[in-house]
């Protein structure tokens, strides 16, 4: 037996890893070789590529027989939890009962290098879950054998229970007091059609803890003779720091210590509250060079205006000076995160060994920053992480940890800090405004002749920690923005798309679904004006632009799925309308058709049909409940939020002035269908918020005759 797993075969799936060296690779090479990656970069589903390759760091045995799976990926609330406790637990042999999930810390030694995004939790573990739970399976029998004294060939498992020869002993008596494991080849797998977990609607595991309010997210989180801190930052777009008079803040009660570090005021104290009341003591001055405009944003995003990229190129260009060509312009505002629970950390700091609990995506990517930042060893640093209360991208970035550690350092107690509402609207790491201009021609049979989208916005990818910047350099595009900026019909010869991209003078980057939700609201809204402009049936008309490969007949089922389910008509029926979208993401096609009507010069959504071929549901309940979901945040977005610049100053900074979708903007009715077009777990949280915006625009056009080109949708 091997001493040793397959660790080589986990670090050859290294995501990252291989595509730094393609990176490295084509630096050099021209346009079309840099698309081809794009293209790669789109439709890739990376695999885990962090480290903990060994069965026994992924899973511990409880005494009550329990298996706790640590996980490399945290739970937000997408569900992920569930999905990984049923694909390992059909593999060891056990109930759903008989295994917890928790999210691992850096201790733990299962670190994921790449953190929890992009949909790819349950996608990217899909395999190396499999393999691990077979091997550790393996593994509990080796010990097994040894203390039944009977031959592994001869023991089977089931339940938590290893038997033969008519003995029987629990993985937990199995294993207990092991303290060197043999380990063997990873197992042969089972066939997934024998599965009696994965593909059944499981209830969420983590469901009885947060209904009783045992489950821990950042702000619950304690340490014991922990302080309480706030940290001043600017409230302008791009101030830096001059300087600082602490006043009377450090006399004030309760308070423990005054800090300037760098360009920021910190004020610990004995409660929060009064850190907060000295915060108001303290009077920092700010370098403040430039007032920015809502116009100065709107220049900066927009076609022609930055680097530019061609993302995609089949055919001929449209000539500029031909009478036919249809031209519409699209946008979409600055939007907010908006997450629930602020960003904060509880960090402990002492002889040179720090602790911090926090809310974060990236838990390996905090443990690096801290580590540079402060330089400390990454050994003495455990990144422990929590549930989140919302993540959607925001805690992709989550370098806050490292001044909540700088004050525990400074006042040698453990110290709680947590962004103020105000501090979280005004600090978000934003979904950049877009700009596009579409254009397109009819031949003489209505069908699309040629389709162009050119389309700009700040970084989403770009000064991400996620991406090298080797790699941005190759894409010589910003990979994040570019998500749903290609054409999906791959029937229409001659097309284009073409990024501009610009850095803001404050922080764009990831948001849920990347530029998928302002991409797709341009094109398929556009493809919508093409269908009418030619009187066709704009389902039919996509449909017959669209090649019969793989990805074309897999896109195709979901159209007709749609189109059959919702039963989508051109007319108007008691004041309703139906509008149809599509797009594909990551390699999942999805289709929505949203049924409209106006209600006191206002828009009003009554029913969406959505299908999605999410290839294997690990678990079916948990994917429409993804899908309802991401539908809901999309609508939000495309209708009501928008973040906008007043005197310099990001605006609003507290929820309701933030205008968000309430319950009573939700449809009555959302159906969701999934498909099976592959043999494995395809992502599913974000495809889902493509359509959504072009698909109700499209009935409001149906409706009113008017066509909504910029986002958030309004009538006036």
């Amino acid at each position: 037996m091997s001493k040793n797993i397959s660790r080589r075969k986990f670090l050859v799936r290294g995501g990252l890893g291989t595509l730094g060296v393609l990176a490295v690779g084509t630096y050099v090479m021209r346009n079309p070789i840099r698309r081809q990656i794009i293209d790669f970069a789109d439709s890739f589903v990376s695999p885990y590529s962090g480290s903990g390759t060994e069965p026994n760091l992924w899973f511990e045995i409880t005494e009550d027989n329990t298996v706790m799976l640590h996980s490399p990926k945290v739970e937000m609330g997408q569900g992920t939890f569930t999905g990984l406790a049923q694909i390992a637990a059909d593999e060891l042999d056990i109930n759903i009962d008989q295994i917890q999930v928790i999210a691992a810390s850096t201790a733990s030694g299962v670190v994921d290098g790449l953190g929890t995004g992009g949909s790819l939790s349950v996608a990217s573990l899909w395999m190396p879950l499999r393999e691990m739970a077979a091997t550790m399976r393996e593994m509990i029998k080796i010990e097994a054998s040894k203390k039944l004294n009977i031959p592994v060939e001869n023991l089977s498992t089931k339940d938590g229970i290893v038997s033969g020869n008519n003995q029987q002993i629990s993985y937990v008596d199995a294993v207990k007091d092991i303290t060197e494991w043999d380990i063997p080849d990873t197992p042969k797998l089972k066939a997934v059609k024998d599965y009696k977990l994965v593909g059944k609607p499981v209830p969420r595991i983590d469901l009885k803890a947060k209904i009783f309010g045992d489950a821990i997210f950042g702000m619950d989180a304690e340490m014991d003779n922990m302080l309480h801190a706030v940290i001043i930052r600017p409230e302008h777009i791009g101030a830096t720091f001059k300087s600082a008079n602490f006043g009377n803040a450090e006399n004030m009660p309760g308070v423990v210590k005054v800090v300037q570090i760098d360009d920021w005021v910190g004020i610990v104290a004995k409660t929060y509250p009064q850190a907060l009341a000295a915060k108001m003591e303290v009077d920092v001055e700010w370098n403040i060079s430039k007032k920015w405009t809502e116009e100065d944003i709107r220049t900066l995003i927009s076609v022609g205006s930055g680097d530019e990229m061609i993302v995609q190129k089949e055919g001929d260009n449209l000539e500029n000076d031909d009478e036919d060509i249809l031209e519409i312009e699209f946008k979409s505002p600055l939007g907010a995160h908006a997450q629930m629970e602020p960003n904060g950390a509880v960090a402990s700091y002492k002889d040179g060994k720090v602790t911090v609990i926090l809310s974060t995506q990236v838990v390996g990517i905090t443990q690096n920053q801290i580590s540079k930042a402060l330089d400390i060893d990454k050994e003495n640093i455990n990144i422990i992480p929590t549930y989140l209360g919302g993540g959607f991208g925001r805690r992709l970035n989550t370098n806050h940890a490292i001044q909540a550690v700088q004050l525990s350092k400074a006042v040698g107690q453990p110290v709680k800090y947590f962004f103020t509402r105000k501090e979280e609207f005004q600090n978000d790491m934003f979904r950049p405004p877009t700009h596009h201009i579409m254009k397109g021609k009819l031949n003489k049979e209505g069908l699309i002749a040629n389709l162009e989208h050119h389309f700009a916005s700040g970084n989403v990818a770009i000064d991400s920690l996620l991406l090298p910047d080797i790699a941005n350099k190759v894409l010589g595009a910003d990979f994040g923005a570019i998500r749903g900026g290609s054409i999906h019909y791959s029937g229409i010869e001659n097309i284009r798309a073409v990024q501009w991209h610009k850095t803001l003078p404050f922080a764009t980057s990831w948001w849920r679904s990347l530029g998928l939700l302002a991409n797709t609201f341009a094109i398929e809204s556009f493809v919508d004006e093409l269908a009418i402009k030619g009187n066709k049936n704009p389902i039919e008309l996509r449909l017959a632009q669209i090649k019969d490969n793989e990805e074309g007949v897999r896109l195709k089922n979901v159209i007709k799925k749609a189109q059959q389910e919702s039963k989508y008509s051109d007319a108007i029926v008691d004041g309703k309308a139906m509008g149809f979208a599509s797009s594909t993401d990551t390699g999942t096609p999805c289709a929505q058709v949203a049924e409209v009507s106006i209600v006191d010069n206002q828009i009003k959504v009554h029913k969406i049909t959505c299908v999605m071929d999410c290839g294997i549901a690990v678990n079916p309940d948990q994917v429409k409940a993804q899908c309802e979901g991401a539908m809901i945040m999309a609508m939000s977005a495309a209708m009501h939020e928008k973040m906008f610049i007043e005197d310099g100053q990001l605006q609003p900074t507290i929820f309701g002035p933030y205008d968000m979708g309430l319950m009573k903007h939700s449809p009555k009715e959302i159906n969701v269908f999934l498909l099976q077009g592959v043999d494995k777990p395809l992502p599913v949280g974000e495809p889902p918020l493509g359509p959504i915006a072009a698909a109700i625009a499209n009935a409001v056009r149906r409706l009113t005759g008017k066509r909504l080109t910029e986002m958030p949708l309004k009538l006036s």
